[in-house]
């Protein structure tokens, strides 16, 4: 990539960093304004004021994970890590947030199943993928996390995004129509790629509107 190229990334992604952090800034605004007229109720004002404050470090978080990330000041891969354990640990952080959503969430992983990335880096892969589906996929869904020595699967079977979409959908802040109305940074998918790809392996989505969403990390062989 020359200077010139580079230049005018670090433009557009610092143009698309504002206008994300304008929305929850913006919402947060009109809430303090809302607490201050008579007979408002702050006490759910503030806890709504809340949410939009925890959004917005999300997404600063996000966006500073993705930078070191893009710089290689984090190291992504470093040995092997046991899938099934990190599995199970991010699916019980997401159990409460998944049956809100009505997504059920299950694990198909052998014990003996690892990957080429640092605990940490599975970590994040993993949370960010489960994280995708519990807030996309749709009641009555579920989403499954499978793996094996060189792949890591993570599909739902919920409302799926276009064809059109399935390519972008790894795009720093790209999200697909019926995603732009629900929360989270528009960085996850982006973050799973640059882990994926800087441990040497690639990512696919695959599926199609109401046929579900299928995210496939393959890495290099051992």
């Amino acid at each position: 990539m020359s200077d010139a190229d580079y230049g005018e990334l670090r433009i557009g992604f610092t143009a698309a960093v504002s206008h994300e952090l304008r929305t929850p800034l913006a919402r947060l605004l009109a809430l303090l304004e809302s607490a201050a007229l008579p007979g408002a109720d702050v006490g759910a004002l503030i806890a709504q004021a809340r949410r939009e404050v925890e959004e917005a470090t999300e997404l600063i978080d996000d966006i500073l994970f993705l930078g070191e990330l893009e710089t290689g000041r984090e190291v992504v891969s470093l040995g092997r890590t046991g899938v099934r354990e990190v599995a199970d640990e991010v699916v019980a952080e997401y159990a409460a947030r998944a049956e809100v959503a009505q997504v059920a969430l299950a694990v198909r992983v052998p014990g003996d199943a690892e990957l080429p990335l640092r605990r940490r880096m599975l970590r994040v892969v993993i949370d960010n993928l489960v994280g995708n589906a519990v807030r996309h996929a749709g009641a009555g869904s579920t989403c499954v996390i499978e793996a094996d020595g060189s792949k890591l699967i993570v599909s739902d079977d919920g409302a799926g995004v276009d064809e059109t979409d399935l390519a972008r959908l790894f795009e720093r802040f790209y999200r697909a129509d019926r995603a732009r109305s629900t929360r989270g940074s528009g960085l996850g998918l982006a973050i799973v790629k640059h882990v994926v790809t800087g441990a040497g392996g690639t990512v696919e989505a695959r599926g199609g509107r109401r046929r579900g969403l299928t995210v496939v990390c393959t890495f290099p062989a051992q």
